[in-house]
Parts: C-alpha cells; structure tokens; sequence
C-alpha cells in the first residue's frame, strides 16, 4: 500500500516556470478518471407519488353513490342557476321605483348574486324577458324591470294578499314550537321567503294582535311573541299522518337498541325492538329545553320539531343556514348535521358539507316534482321558464298563461 501514501504525501511546492510559487500545504486528492454526472440521483417528478389533495367541505358532496338521489340535487343546483334572478328581484322590489343604475349594481354583487369581479350585465343578459337596461336623463344606464316582470310583480302581491291567513298560521306554528314563544323578527324576516311570508310582514303583524306582540328589548332588537296559544294549531304533521297511515310513520324514523349478536335477532325482531326507542314520539309542541339534552327523548324531540320545520316551508326544504338561524328557538346542537344523517328515511341531505340542504324525502316523487305545491311554489316555477327564454316562445299571451294544450304554466 505504500503506492497509496506516495499519491497522498504532501509534495515541496516548485518555482513554477512562471515564477510564482505554490502553496507548500496544498495536497494532492486522488480523483476517479471516471465521471457520474450521469446518474440521476432525484426521483423525476413525472414518478412521484403524488399526494392526493383533500378534498373541501366547499366543495365535497354530502352524498356518494349509492345513496345519491340526482333528482334532489338537481333542485340545488337549479337554486344556484337562479341566485342572480331570485336576489336580484328582491333587491330591485325593494328600491325607489323598482330601478338601479348600472354603476351602483355592479358594487352589489353580494346583494344581486352575481359572481365577484363579473361584470352584472353579463348576468342581466341571462334573463331578457325580466331585466331590461335603458339610458336616463342623466345619461346614465340604469336597470329595471321589463313590462312582462312588472305583470308578474302584480300577480305575486294579489297572491300574497290571498294567501295572508296561510302565512299568518305558519308564523304562530312557528312560534308555538320556539321556546318561551318568541322570535326575532329578524330572523323571521331573514327566513321570510322559505315561509312564503311577505316583505311587509313586520307590518302586518299589528293586525293581528290577538296573535302576536312585539316586544323592544334593551338593545333595540324587535321580538316577536306568541300571545294565544292554539290547541288546534299544535298537532304536527306527523301526528296527522300517523291517524292516516300509522305503518309509514312507524318507520319514519330509526332509534336501535344496542344488543349484542348472542341474542340471535332477525331483521323483524330488530325493528320491533327498535320501535321500543321509536316510539312514542315526542311532539315539536312540547317545550323542549327542559329535557336533558343527549337523552333519548332529547333526540327524538329535535328531529321531530325539525321535521315539522320543514313541512311548513313551501317547498319542504331548508339550507343549514335557515336552520341555524333557529338554533337557540328550537334548542338544536352542534351535531344537527349527523342527527339529521342518521335519519336517511326521512331526511335527504343535499349540496356540499359545508352549504348542504335537506329534503323532506317523502314531500318529492321520483322525478324530483313537489307533490303538493303552494301557490307561491307555482308562481315560483313559472318565473323560471320565463327567466329561461331569450324571446317570448309562442303559446304564451299578455297574461302569463300557458295555453299550449290547455294547461297552466307551472
């Protein structure tokens, strides 16, 4: 091995032929004569496991299959379509004169229902047989309602002149199940279309004041308070139902009782142990807040009350944002979202994890068609058709009436 030490001794620097003289404490390293820059030494990025991204509870469904019902989430997807027409509408019906200028709407895209950062004309453009743009005296563009939208207007206020005494009773239902029987009026107001309950509602309410009352507390909220209690009123749609067909709201819902395998039980013996929890049911009338709240009768009674919830609304369905709006009212928890998933027979739970919807599955048919539609529900849909068309398609006159075949526009 002494060959290897010679290549390794450190060597007396020589003058260099240049004349300059090299460091004496440098040494020598043996180096390979043969180079590896060939050798990938990364992982190429084409190869890499790459990482799957969790998905959000923006966007993530609420449903996978096989329990996807696509005729219900087409509902939520239709709601999406027409947020601009909806909002848009309320907020236009609300200004002096029914207009907006152009400038001063695309501030609002929150309040019109637009996408942040379009343009709300691209979005006016949509519906020509509603929203119309015309050039004022300022010369400035301004938005309004079409001649066709200005009929409909009309149609609906007649409509919610006749339908007052309905709107008036989902309102003192909905107080019957609050507790203590009292509501912000803000809420009701913010819930006001689910209900079908006019704008003006708030002013309405001093008609009745065998009723309601409202009531100023310390801070300036408005509440509104229940002031007779309705026995005939307070009969839930379940009760109803169950004189009619008691089988069906037997297994409505589904409360198991814990047993162990050793007990052998077939599926009819596991229901009707079941039905031991089930039933009886605890009505959405009685004051829920004194019971105990993770007991039993606690969930039997939530899930009750939200599905009396539900069938007051005109079209059998609330976003979690209108049920947390009664959070407090209804003494609902945090875990609404699972009691609610548990629950698949009657409930369907729509949309995203984070803006999902639930269904009152039994108030649907199998094309997704409300059984029983409200008035309002009807009007609802015929805009709709209206807010579709480009043009005014033939077999529709000055009315708004569908006279192809001698049937009415829905």
């Amino acid at each position: 091995m002494a060959w290897w030490r010679l290549l390794l001794t450190p060597k007396t620097s020589k003058p260099s032929s240049t004349g300059k003289t090299l460091n004496p404490n440098q040494t020598l390293l043996f180096t390979s004569p043969f180079s590896t820059s060939f050798l990938i030494t990364k992982t190429p990025k084409k190869f890499k496991k790459r990482r799957r991204s969790q998905d959000s509870p923006r966007t993530k469904l609420v449903q996978t299959q096989p329990n996807l019902l696509p005729h219900l989430e087409r509902i939520v997807t239709r709601d999406a379509h027409f947020r601009f027409l909806t909002k848009s509408k309320e907020y236009l019906s609300k200004q002096p004169h029914r207009v907006l200028r152009l400038d001063d709407a695309g501030k609002l895209h929150r309040e019109l229902g637009f996408p942040r950062g379009r343009k709300v004309s691209k979005s006016l453009q949509r519906h020509p047989l509603i929203f119309e743009t015309y050039r004022h005296d300022d010369n400035k563009l301004w938005i309004g309602f079409t001649e066709l939208m200005e009929g409909l207007m009309e149609e609906e206020v007649a409509l919610m002149e006749a339908m007052e005494g309905d709107r008036v009773n989902k309102v003192r239902k909905l107080l019957m199940m609050s507790a203590n029987k009292r509501i912000p009026l803000s809420k009701i107001y913010h819930c006001r279309l689910l209900f079908g309950i006019p704008e003006d509602f708030r002013d309405r309410v001093a008609k009745y004041p065998d009723y309601f009352r409202v009531v100023v507390e310390g801070d300036g909220k408005r509440v509104l308070e229940l002031v007779k209690w309705d026995p005939l009123l307070a009969v839930s749609s379940l009760e109803r139902e169950f004189v009619v067909d008691e089988d069906k709201v037997k297994r409505a819902f589904r409360f198991p009782v814990k047993h162990g395998k050793d007990l052998g039980l077939d599926d009819e013996d596991s229901r009707k142990l079941n039905l031991l929890n089930s039933l009886p049911l605890v009505s959405p009338y009685s004051d829920g807040s004194r019971l105990d709240l993770w007991t039993l009768e606690a969930e039997k009674y939530r899930v009750g009350i939200l599905h009396e919830f539900l069938s007051l609304t005109l079209e059998k369905r609330a976003s979690i944002h209108h049920i947390v709006e009664f959070k407090e009212e209804f003494s609902l928890t945090k875990h609404t979202y699972q009691m609610l998933f548990k629950q698949p027979r009657t409930f369907y739970l729509a949309g995203t994890e984070m803006n999902w919807v639930v269904f009152l599955k039994d108030a649907y048919d199998q094309n997704g068609v409300l059984i029983e539609k409200d008035p309002q529900v009807e009007f609802n849909e015929k805009l709709y058709k209206y807010a579709e068309m480009q043009e005014m398609e033939p077999g529709y006159d000055s009315s708004q009436q569908l006279i192809r075949g001698n049937t009415q526009c829905e």
